[in-house]
């Protein structure tokens, strides 16, 4: 079964298969829970984030074409997703940001031989909390899903010269803001 492309297994849903959509979930539930952690660093909302994906991918079903790539399709749901979440939830979004800053700082920093490559990590973390929301979407999606820039551009609705530049610029941000931290450190 493994075998069976995502587009094959995408297009079987369409038609009614939905058991198929189960392959599908087996195969991407991990790469979608690490976009949205790499994105709020909380496991649990997470996991709701990838159950409404799916369930947009049930209930959109009907759009899927089978002309692209499944997964491009299906992270410009993710991206929907977590958009809609967050329009949602503004007013804790501040608070999740500040938990989670809170929380880099735990036991894992503590190790008396990497304490200073700790304290890197640690300010590389809270830099990129303080990213906007594009930003720290392109970085997650380029440098921690590793997806191709074209992918990228057919999830932000984009060139793929334009997906360049957005890393670009968000490796200059993420750059200086780290910098602007570290001199104060």
């Amino acid at each position: 079964m493994d075998s069976i492309s995502d587009n094959a297994l995408m297009l079987k849903v369409k038609d009614g298969d939905l058991d198929k959509l189960g392959l599908l979930f087996e195969r991407y539930r991990k790469i979608l829970f690490g976009f949205f952690y790499n994105m709020n660093h909380d496991p649990g909302l997470s996991e709701d984030l990838v159950q409404n994906v799916f369930m947009r991918i049930l209930k959109y079903r009907g759009g899927f074409k089978g002309d692209g790539e499944f997964k491009v399709w299906m992270f410009h749901i993710a991206r929907n997703v977590g958009h809609d979440h967050y329009r949602k939830n503004k007013d804790r979004e501040t608070d999740e940001i500040d938990n989670w800053k809170d929380k880099l700082g735990d036991d894992q920093m503590n190790r008396e031989g990497e304490i200073e490559k700790g304290e890197d990590l640690h300010l590389l973390r809270r830099v990129l909390g303080r990213l906007d929301k594009e930003k720290m979407e392109v970085l997650t999606l380029s440098k921690l899903e590793g997806m191709k820039y074209k992918n990228i551009g057919d999830i932000l609705d984009c060139s793929e010269g334009a997906v360049k530049v957005k890393v670009f610029r968000a490796l200059q941000a993420l750059k200086r803001e780290y910098m602007h931290l570290k001199e104060r450190v």
